[in-house]
């Protein structure tokens, strides 16, 4: 069974700092692209940031490019999305995803969600 389960979320204050993690079991997480998706109240699913399966290209969205990070390590199967100088509008659910293709927005698992909310 395919499982990814999300931790770190919380709520911080605008310019803080969050590091979320996704522990993926049930595939060979290694052979993968991975994904960081979030959602806002009301709003779709937004793409945030992509990596290939040897973790040495990434990809970001206009949004959050130079603010986050995102890194694996396949050895621990895990997937990690560092998020600094956080706004407000970054406020939302983060999954981590395995995408269909490394860009792709059609996904073959996701997570359950960590929330992150950003506030003062």
């Amino acid at each position: 069974e395919v499982q990814l389960v999300e931790s770190g979320g919380g709520m911080v204050q605008p310019g803080g700092s969050l590091r979320l993690s996704c522990a993926a079991s049930g595939f060979g997480f290694g052979s993968f692209a991975m994904t960081w998706v979030r959602q806002a109240p009301g709003k779709g699913p937004e793409w945030v940031s992509a990596i290939n399966h040897g973790g040495d290209t990434t990809y970001y969205a206009d949004s959050v490019k130079g603010r986050f990070t995102i890194s694996r390590d396949n050895a621990k199967n895990m997937l990690y999305l560092q998020m600094n100088s956080l706004k407000p509008e970054d406020t939302a659910l983060y999954y981590c995803a395995r995408p269909t293709f490394i860009l792709a927005t059609t996904y073959d698992y996701w997570g359950q969600g960590t929330q992150v909310t950003v506030s003062s």
